[in-house]
């Protein structure tokens, strides 16, 4: 099956004005920007066979292109990364048989994560499909202080007994009333893997209210009655974390430092 990862990245951040070129720096000290750390993330996985940067900003798209990436421009009136992913699409020469939406916001997403991703689109009748993570004890502990102190921080998945997703939330769910002895949480990793024909499908709904009030993209295809599959996937130590505020930047840096990614 072939599979394209697009990046998508805007400028106009609300929580974080200019994110795609916010400087990390690796266990060497080299500072790279967030789009080429995630650009270098998205090349490091196997199975795919293109990787584009998806943006409509033309000072993201000068500087991926100055590290090699290709670049697709879209449309301004794209509201998310899943709409940008569907304009990406009718860009390509010919449609993929899966498209992986790769969030730029996401530098320290393991190459395994995107493949398990990949191999589960090899059914034919999932038509949607993202990564969940266990939380761990200090990603769990980051959760809950990033909401204790009015931040909003990681996503939380909550899945059937079947694997598709029940609902995604910006909150803690299920509740945790104690870190000491917490309940089951998962971690929703921030990559899709989409058939051409739910993107299209996707673009003739309009935002739902669940969607609308958490500011989640992949809620629009369970308000359709669109199953979204859900992929469980293992941390093999990596610390999984994204960018979405500056608090951000000092736990990803200490990541990279630690794992001796330059």
């Amino acid at each position: 099956m072939s599979a394209v990862i697009f990046i998508p990245a805007r400028y106009a951040s609300t929580r974080y004005p200019g994110k795609p070129l916010v400087d990390l720096k690796g266990a060497t000290g080299e500072a790279k920007s967030l789009i080429r750390r995630s650009w270098e993330a998205a090349k490091s996985v196997q199975g795919a066979d293109e990787v584009y940067v998806l943006t409509d900003d033309a000072r993201i798209a000068e500087a991926a292109r100055s590290f090699g990436a290709e670049v697709l421009m879209t449309s301004e009136t794209a509201r998310n990364g899943t709409e940008r992913c569907a304009e990406g699409v009718t860009q390509l020469p010919q449609a993929p048989g899966c498209v992986v939406n790769l969030q730029g916001d996401a530098p320290l997403t393991p190459p395994w994560f995107v493949e398990a991703l990949i191999a589960r689109m090899d059914d034919p009748t999932v038509q949607m499909a993202t990564p969940i993570l266990r939380c761990d004890a200090e990603t769990l502990a980051n959760f809950v202080t990033d909401r204790q102190n009015g931040r909003v921080g990681g996503t939380t998945a909550v899945a059937r007994a079947d694997g598709t997703a029940l609902y995604f939330s910006k909150e803690v769910l299920p509740f945790v009333g104690s870190l000491e002895r917490p309940p089951e949480v998962w971690h929703h990793v921030g990559v899709y893997a989409y058939r051409p024909a739910a993107l299209s499908a996707y673009m003739g709904w309009d935002e739902g209210p669940l969607e609308k009030a958490e500011g989640l993209e992949q809620l629009r295809f369970l308000e359709n009655g669109m199953p979204v599959t859900c992929v469980p996937v293992e941390a093999r130590g990596r610390v999984f974390w994204e960018l979405n505020n500056p608090v951000d930047v000092a736990r990803i840096e200490g990541v990279l430092a630690k794992e001796g990614m330059t």
